[in-house]
Parts: structure tokens; sequence; C-alpha cells
């Protein structure tokens, strides 16, 4: 069972069984979700944003940490209106298999002393504010350089309402895959999957930036990309060892088996350049930790540190294969290869998820929140179903929100803007000024 969908009733069988309040709350577990929380935020600012804004061009810097920074705020507000009750609804109350209730607009059944399992509810919600935040922004990848900034609000609002809130409800609030016993412990499906299956089609719909596969378009600042990177790797922990929404044995697994699979993939990712090119990169050995972050994201509840080093040695390098066919071969200008990382990485690490968890593969298997599987096809039928459901309404919808936003405001710049560089023209800013 998912920790997040079943954390008030587990929580509140531990404390009848203890003879404590059902209403009383854990310090230990509420430290540690505070800190999880922040470094979930750390993750998006500055995180993502400066490995973003470093993968682009100089003239475009600006525009891409205006829209981290934006949506962070937007988002925020949208989760707080409307995004967490559609996804978690009101405590205590049954939800569909859909959406939830609507009875937390506004986080009207949320006050001080509000409880949710061991942890004050209104922490529950601002962490997973958090989560709501980054995915959206993982987006921005996908169409960088050339999309509308108020065309990219819209888009992202609605895309929030209609896409992520609804899935996080499915998997993780009460709803039909998370009731099939779904093994997605931090977001291979509710974050990854449908990030990145969004930054794809995006890219499609807006089309290549202006000289793609005939000018170079290399990034204009690694050392913000690798300051980004690191940053993504410590706040990786928040996470996926935050998810147990708990201080013990769990987060301790969640957050050995993260490094792991994080340290696997930029080294696997690594090695297949010095392979095929002669020498490894900077930039390959970072995109190849956060493959492995990524993959390992819905397995870190369920698997133990020797799956986490196969799940990221596989990432690594399926990855790696990955960005190269959709750029090379199939002339897809994901600008930042969002979706062969994250999409790749979280449909692979959803699977892996189903297969690892079994208690039949001995040392492979883990102790995390979830119990182990004894049965791998049952299991991986239903990892897949959670793959392809997600896939499916992921894309449908998001090709009917850009055609939206498209006929409303526009979804790109026009060429002679994207030439001058979204900085100047969006923001009549530098990112440089030397």
């Amino acid at each position: 069972m998912n920790p997040k969908r079943t954390l008030a009733v587990a929580a509140s069988l531990m404390l009848v069984a203890s003879g404590a309040s059902a209403q009383e709350i854990n310090g230990a577990d509420t430290a540690w979700i505070l800190t999880s929380t922040a470094l979930v935020l750390f993750m998006t600012i500055p995180g993502l944003s400066l490995f973003y804004a470093g993968l682009v061009r100089s003239k475009n810097v600006l525009s891409v940490l205006m829209q981290c920074f934006a949506l962070t705020c937007l988002m925020s507000l949208v989760w707080f209106a409307v995004g967490y009750t559609i996804a978690f609804g009101s405590d205590g109350v049954e939800q569909g298999k859909w959406v939830g209730d609507f009875g937390n607009m506004f986080f009207a059944n949320i006050g001080i002393d509000s409880v949710n399992g061991t942890i004050p509810a209104t922490l529950f919600a601002i962490f997973q504010m958090t989560f709501a935040i980054i995915t959206p922004a993982l987006i921005v990848g996908g169409f960088a350089e050339r999309m509308r900034f108020s065309a990219m609000l819209l888009f992202s609002t609605l895309w929030m309402v209609l896409v992520y809130a609804p899935v996080c409800h499915w998997v993780w609030g009460g709803g039909w895959l998370g009731s099939m016993g779904l093994q997605d412990f931090a977001g291979g499906t509710v974050v990854h999957i449908t990030a990145a299956a969004a930054a794809l089609v995006a890219a499609i719909m807006i089309g290549p930036r202006r000289g793609f596969g005939t000018v170079a378009m290399p990034p204009h600042n690694l050392t913000l990309t690798v300051a980004g990177a690191g940053m993504l790797w410590v706040g990786w922990f928040g996470f996926n060892a935050g998810s147990a929404v708990a201080a013990n044995g769990s987060a301790a697994m969640a957050m050995l088996v993260t490094h792991l699979s994080a340290s696997a993939g930029a080294l696997a990712w690594m090695t297949m350049e010095w392979l095929r090119h002669g020498k490894p990169s900077m930039l390959g050995t970072v995109t190849g930790m956060v493959a492995g972050l990524g993959t390992i994201t819905p397995a870190s509840g369920s698997v133990g540190p020797a799956a986490a080093v196969v799940i990221g040695l596989i990432a690594g390098v399926l990855c790696y294969f990955a960005t190269n066919y959709l750029k090379n071969k199939l002339r897809v200008d994901d600008s930042l290869d969002v979706f062969p990382v994250h999409g790749v990485g979280g449909i692979l690490g959803t699977l892996l998820a189903g297969i690892f968890c079994s208690t039949q593969l001995g040392i492979f298997s883990g102790n995390g929140f979830s119990e182990g599987i004894s049965s791998i096809g049952g299991q991986l039928m239903v990892q897949a179903t959670g793959v392809v459901a997600t896939l499916a309404y992921t894309v449908m919808v998001t090709v009917i929100l850009l055609k939206v936003v498209g006929a409303l405001v526009g979804l790109r710049v026009d060429g002679d803007e994207e030439t001058q560089g979204l900085d100047l023209v969006l923001h009549d800013e530098r990112g440089y000024d030397l």
C-alpha cells in the first residue's frame, strides 16, 4: 500500500495499539517532514532553476530562472486554492476513484490543531505542495527558449488542476491506482511520467528551436548546471526519504537507495560516453545522476541497496540511449531532455519497482515502507497499468490544454524575438550585463 494514501489510517492504528491519542503529534516525524519540505523546495529553487539555466543559451538564462521562480509562487497558490482538495480531499472523508472531494478548498478544514497521522495537517499539505511545485517546473525543460511567459503561466495553472492533482489522487489520495496496489513511493508516475509526457507533447506541438539540428546549441554555463545538479541530489533526499512521512527505518532506507542509484546512474552514463566518444563529460555525468534519481524514485520505499545499484546502472545506460535517439533520430527538440531522462526513468523505475519489491529476490528486495510482494507477475501488471494510464491521460489532456492556450494567448514567441532572446524580449533584462 502507498504510504501517502494510508498515512492517517496506519498512524491511527499504531496509536490505538499503544494506547495513545489518535491526535498525538510525533515530534521526530514532524521535525523530519519539516526538513524534507525545505529540501524539496530547495530542489526547485535554486536546484532545478540553476540546473536548467546553465543548459540554455546565455540570452535565455534569465527567462528560465524567471519561469521556475514564478511557477513556485503560482503553483503554491493553485495548490492552496484547489489542487490539494482535488488530490487529497478532506481528512476522514471517503474519497472517489478519480478526484478528491472539494471540502478542503483554500485549506478550509486545515487548522493549527489539525493532525494528519503523526504530523500536523498543515505540514502534510505544504510537503505535498512542494511536489506540486517541482512537477510543472520540470516541464519547462521541454519548451525552453521559445514559449511565451504568459502561455507558460496559463498552461501550468490548467495543467496542475486537470492533470497533476487528479493523477496525484489516483495514486496517493485514495484513488483507483492506489487501491490496485500501485507501488509509487515518491512520484514515478505522479511526478516524472506526467511532467515528461507533457514536456514531450509541448516540444512536438510548439516545434523545435530555430536552427535546431543545424546550429550548435551547447550549454552556456556548465558551472551553473553542476551547482544545480548538486542541489538536486541533496534535495532529493527530502523528496524520497521524506515520502515515508515518518522518521524511521523506511526513511533511512529510502535515503540510502536514493544515493546509491544516483551514484550508479552518473557512473553508467559517464562510462557510456567514454566508450562511445573517447572522453567522459561533466554534462553527461550530472545527467546520469538525475536519471538515477528519477528512476529510483518510485521504488525507493520498496527495494534494497543492491537493487538500487542495478536500477541506477540500467537508468544511466537506457536514458543515455533514449536521449540520443529522441534528438538525433526522431529530431524532437525536447530542449533539456525531460522525456528521455525523467520520462524513461519514471517508466523504468515504476516497472522495476514491481520486480525488485518481490521477496523472492533475496538481497535485491527491500524492507522499506511497503511490504515485499511475493508475486512478481501480478505486481508488474499493476505497475504497467499505472504507467499506461498516466501516460495516456497526461498526453490527451496536455494536447487539449496547449491548443486552448495557443488559441487564447499564443504559445510561441515569433522568430525575431526568439533570435533576440527571451531575457530581453519578455523581461527587459539580461542574465549577464558585463
